[in-house]
C-alpha cells in the first residue's frame, strides 16, 4: 500500500485519466456533454431562414436582369437591386459572423432580424406580377417570400419572448464548457509529458 502511494506521489503511474479528490478517475472524453437541443434548433432555424433569403436573392436577381434587359421598368430593376443587397445582409446575419454583428448591433437581436426579413419578403413579393409564362418562377417567388415572411414573424415573436437572451446565455455557457474541456485536455497532456520525463530521468 505504501509502495503504491509512493508511486502515485512520484507520478510514475501513466493512467490516461484525471484524478479527483474522492479517489475516482474521470476521462476528459467522458465529461464532454451532448449538444444543446435549444441551440441545435436555433441553428436549424437559421439555416432555413438563410435558405429562404437565398431564394429571394435568386428571384430578385432574375427580376432585375429582366427589367434592365427589356428596358420597360428601370425603377423595378433598381428596386430589385436594393432587395438583393438587403437579402444578402439577412443571409450574413444568420451566419452570426462576429465581425459583421459588431457593426450591425441591431441584428444581434431577434426582433431586428425579424423586421429586416419581413421587409425583404415584402420587397420580393411586390410588383410586377407579369412573368410571362414562367409559372415556375412565380411559384418560387411566392414560396421564398412567404417562407421568409414566416421566419421573420417567428423571429419577432421569439424576440418578444426573450428567446434571444436565452440563446446568447446558452451560447456563452457552451463556449465556457468547451474551453473548460480544452483546458482539462491540456492539463492531462502536460501531466502525461511530465510522467514521461520522470520515467526517462529514472531510467
Amino acid at each position: 500500500m505504501k509502495k503504491k502511494m509512493e508511486r502515485d506521489g512520484e507520478g510514475t503511474v501513466s493512467s490516461p485519466t484525471q484524478r479527483v479528490s474522492d479517489g475516482r478517475s474521470i476521462s476528459p472524453t467522458r465529461v464532454r456533454p451532448g449538444p444543446d437541443p435549444f441551440l441545435v434548433t436555433c441553428r436549424l432555424f437559421s439555416f432555413v431562414t438563410a435558405l429562404a433569403a437565398i431564394l429571394c436573392i435568386a428571384v430578385n436577381v432574375y427580376s432585375a436582369v429582366r427589367s434592365f434587359k427589356n428596358g420597360y421598368d428601370v425603377f423595378d430593376g433598381t428596386f430589385r437591386c436594393y432587395a438583393v443587397v438587403i437579402a444578402i445582409i439577412v443571409v450574413v446575419a444568420e451566419t452570426e459572423w462576429g465581425f459583421f454583428i459588431k457593426f450591425w448591433k441591431v441584428l444581434e437581436f431577434s426582433a431586428g432580424r425579424g423586421m429586416l426579413q419581413i421587409f425583404v419578403a415584402v420587397m420580393t413579393r411586390a410588383y410586377p406580377e407579369d412573368y410571362g409564362h414562367r409559372n415556375d418562377l412565380i411559384l418560387v417567388r411566392n414560396i421564398a417570400s412567404y417562407l421568409l415572411l414566416t421566419c421573420g414573424a417567428i423571429y419577432i415573436i421569439s424576440g418578444i419572448l426573450c428567446f434571444g437572451f436565452i440563446k446568447r446565455a446558452r451560447q456563452a455557457k457552451e463556449v465556457s464548457r468547451e474551453q473548460a474541456i480544452k483546458d482539462l485536455q491540456d492539463l492531462e497532456r502536460q501531466r502525461e509529458e511530465l510522467e514521461a520525463l520522470l520515467i526517462q530521468e529514472r531510467a
